[in-house]
């Protein structure tokens, strides 16, 4: 069989045909008609500026090239770190209060349409909060900033020794009344919550949306820490005073028990000892009758050498040799 032959006519119209659609193919691929959309991201389409539709699926998605810009956004919660401000309480006290919040984009159309970009979001959000933690905590007391709940005045001090400070009336021990701190009102905590809803109600516009305000760290002013710490010292004190008071009452209580076992021991002591002279100065008695019976001058001659021995010594009399006293000495 022969071969069929190739006609060059066709063969070149192919090739061309073939060429014409790979210009075309790289020319609508280099005006990038397709975007990737990732997960946790929303996009939004414009067109001129005008805003043509939101994406918010991940994976890729059709676009007219020239005619539609892509803007993306992260649906992910951000955060932002306020800035440290000092502000005045109810009391007229300064405090520096440093507060951090969570945020997300709510309504990705009005966050385009009023602020466009982060560092736009991250301006407003940083003014309005700031001006929201203000004027919060202006209206309150500083008790109800720094504290959450009551409990400190319920607070019950327990030691590693098993003592109960409430045992113990601090009063009658150092002089002072027990320190109690003002009930608050609100807490920390509810405060919190009024400056979130101040801040979302200003940022409703915005396409803006925060989830929490925490107050990161609370500052005295100068005059303020130094009334503090007399507060915490008098009271840390007065619970110390309690323990010393406490102790020096065991110690007298335990004292007292050591003298009277002491008396008693003393005393058995003494019963027992005049018990045991008694005795033996009956034994004594009696060998010295038995032994008088068997030798009356030896007994009075050794009584004689004893009198000699405790008497003599000491006697600064001069005494003569005649007397009857020194008849053992002299006589024999």
């Amino acid at each position: 069989m022969r071969a069929s032959k190739i006609d060059p006519v066709k063969a070149k119209k192919t090739v061309r045909f073939g060429a014409v659609v790979v210009f075309i193919l790289i020319l609508v691929l280099s005006v990038k008609p397709f975007y990737v959309l990732h997960e946790g991201q929303t996009a939004i389409i414009t067109q001129f500026g005008e805003i043509v539709k939101t994406e918010t699926d991940a994976g890729l998605h059709f676009k007219m090239p020239l005619l539609h810009q892509v803007h993306r956004y992260t649906a992910k919660l951000l955060r932002i770190d306020g800035d440290p401000q000092k502000i005045l309480t109810k009391e007229k006290q300064f405090i520096e209060v440093n507060t951090t919040s969570r945020w997300r984009i709510s309504d990705i159309r009005k966050f385009y349409q009023s602020l466009v970009t982060y560092e736009g979001a991250y301006s407003r959000l940083s003014d309005i909060i700031d001006s929201s933690v203000r004027d919060i905590i202006t209206v309150n007391s500083l008790d109800d900033v720094v504290r959450t709940t009551n409990s400190i005045n319920e607070t019950v001090h327990q030691e590693q020794f098993g003592l109960n400070t409430d045992d113990v009336k601090l009063e009658e021990v150092t002089g002072s009344e027990k320190v109690v701190y003002a009930a608050i009102e609100k807490g920390r905590d509810v405060l919190a919550a009024e400056i979130l809803k101040k801040a979302n109600m200003q940022l409703e516009d915005f396409g803006i949306e925060v989830i929490d305000v925490i107050f990161k760290e609370i500052k005295y002013s100068d005059e303020l820490q130094v009334s503090v710490y007399n507060r915490m010292i008098k009271e840390r004190n007065q619970i110390a005073q309690t323990f010393r008071s406490t102790g020096e009452g065991k110690k007298a209580e335990w004292l007292g028990k050591l003298e009277n076992e002491k008396k008693s021991i003393l005393s058995k002591a003494y019963s027992e000892s005049e018990k045991i002279k008694g005795t033996a100065d009956a034994q004594a008695t009696a060998i010295y009758a038995a032994s008088y019976g068997k030798s009356p001058e030896f007994y009075s001659f050794w009584k004689s050498l004893e009198v000699y021995q405790n008497a003599l010594p000491d006697t600064e009399k001069i005494l003569s040799t005649d007397m009857e006293y020194f008849q053992y000495l002299y006589k024999h």
